[in-house]
Parts: structure tokens; sequence; C-alpha cells
């Protein structure tokens, strides 16, 4: 039951080589709802739940506002993946309390999130995740085709280009299962 002027999370569960048991889906419903304290407002959640080599996969999406979180765990037990998905995902809305305050955000109730304390590892990440490098190119229009073949020659793992196709700028990205993605605007 939903009182009011608490949020609620609608969770989309899907599953990839795996089939969906109710109690597969209560556990993870019952998890991810441990993150409903911190928003304002209704939400959903897409989960994929998948299994490979005798290994568990949760991959969450989480869109707030304009912004769209996501993480992702592998266990092999999925109960115990999902318990690190939604601790990551606790961490992400943590972390990014004090940038979402500044901008007047209030999708999220700041009032039930404590203070982020870097862990040690989120402080390695911290001193390695600086620009280093910066790069400017032109844009010409090409097929998606055009683009993966450019991105693999570079040796790269994504390529932004203009598609010829819509005339907008896309991103093309190597996804970990070898399949590309596309990125494109509204």
């Amino acid at each position: 039951m939903q009182l009011k002027g608490e949020a609620f999370m609608r969770v989309i569960l899907s599953g990839k080589q795996i089939d969906v048991t109710d109690a597969m889906r209560n556990s993870i419903d019952t998890k991810l709802s441990r993150l409903d304290k911190y928003f304002s407002e209704d939400l959903t959640a897409r989960v994929t739940a998948s299994v490979f080599r005798n290994l568990h996969k949760i991959e969450v999406t989480l869109p707030v506002g304009k912004t769209v979180m996501r993480a992702e765990a592998v266990d092999t037990d999925l109960y115990n993946a999902t318990d690190i998905v939604v601790d990551k995902l606790g961490r992400q809305i943590r972390k990014h309390k004090t940038k979402l305050m500044d901008r007047g955000n209030d999708t999220i109730r700041f009032e039930n999130i404590e203070a982020y304390i870097p862990r040690e590892e989120d402080k390695e990440e911290e001193l390695h995740g600086k620009i280093v490098k910066r790069k400017r190119f032109g844009f010409r229009p090409m097929s998606e085709e055009e683009a993966i073949l450019q991105m693999e020659l570079l040796g790269h793992n994504f390529f932004v280009f203009t598609s010829a196709e819509t005339d907008a700028i896309t991103v093309i990205y190597k996804r970990k299962d070898g399949n590309y993605g596309i990125l494109e605007p509204e």
C-alpha cells in the first residue's frame, strides 16, 4: 500500500536464458523497494536477470528525472547479485546527492540520504577518474555500418558520428556481449 507522499518503484523484470519465477519477482521487488525512500516521485526500474556459465547477472536501469542510473552485478546466487545491485545503486544515489541538490532537483528525497563516505575502492576510482585528454574532430554523415567499421578500425569501443539517416549526433558502442548499441537523441 502506498501512503500519500511516498514514492513507489514499479519494477519491469525480464529474463534472458532464465525463467522468471514469482519468488524471483517478489524478492527483486522487495529488495529494490529499499530504494523507494530516496525518491519523491514514482519511478520505473527495468531489471534484466540472466544466467551464463552458472553465474547469475542482474542489470537495473533506473531513470530519475533526466538522469539514468544503472548498475549490474554477477554472482553465483541471483539473490546475492540483487543485493549487490541495490547497494551499488544506493552508493550512486548518495554520491550524486550533492550534485543534484546544487541543481535544485526535487525528484530525490534528500532527508533520507545519508552522507556519502567514499570506500577505499571508490577513492582509487576517483584518483583515476580525471580528464587526461581532449580531442576535437569533424563530423561527417555516415551510416551505422560505416560507423561500426570506423570504430573497429580505430580500435575503440564507441564512436560518435552524424547519422546519415536522421542527421543527428549519434553514439555507437560495443556491448560486453559483442553486439552493438546505439545512443540517439529523442
